[in-house]
């Protein structure tokens, strides 16, 4: 796979914006907010499948060489922590948001909302279910699927709707805007 120059840039641009993200948080029990997912979002509505996972596994290779770039620190001991499913979920979620929005026949403000919330889905789970496990099987705390769920998407769920609103009005203006500014580029990424 051979990436251009505007490719690595974009890539490594978004994986350093998560890694800001990261640390723009709002406390809550368990999983606390932050703004990553909305640089998720954008990664994949902007950059397309491919080169949106790429950035979320940029991000990730560099916070588990020990770079403290995601919310607690870095290091390979961070897939023991309860929210590394959901550092796992951007990847695989950047990639579902960038595939929905590759297979769009207009590039709106509805179908970004769709991809937004495909991807949404895909971190909630992956997310949810690491935090069951790790909470379960490594702190050893009771800790129910039911609480899991609570914890890990349905508090979270009111803040990460409105990104992926504030996301689908903007990512489709800044998609046109850029596909103006570079009509080289104009196939899908």
């Amino acid at each position: 796979m051979q990436l251009s120059v505007r490719d690595m840039v974009l890539v490594s641009m978004f994986a350093a914006l998560t890694a800001v993200g990261a640390f723009i948080k709002i406390p809550i029990p368990y999983v606390p907010f932050t703004l990553q997912f909305l640089f998720v979002l954008f990664a994949g509505l902007l950059l397309g499948r491919r080169l949106a996972f790429m950035s979320q596994v940029v991000y990730l290779v560099l916070g588990l060489a020990g770079l403290p770039i995601f919310t607690q620190g870095g290091g390979p001991a961070y897939v023991l922590q309860p929210t590394f499913g959901y550092l796992v979920g951007f990847a695989l979620g950047a990639y579902v948001i960038g595939a929905v929005a590759e297979k769009l026949r207009e590039r709106g403000v509805p179908g970004y909302f769709l991809a937004s919330l495909a991807g949404l889905v895909v971190v909630y789970t992956l997310g949810v279910l690491h935090l069951y496990i790790i909470l379960n099987y490594v702190v050893h705390k009771t800790f129910t699927l039911a609480q899991a769920v609570w914890f890990g998407a349905i508090i979270c769920s009111p803040g990460d709707l409105f990104l992926s609103v504030v996301a689908s009005l903007t990512g489709s203006k800044v998609y046109k805007t850029l596909q103006l500014l570079n009509p080289v580029h104009r196939e899908v990424v």
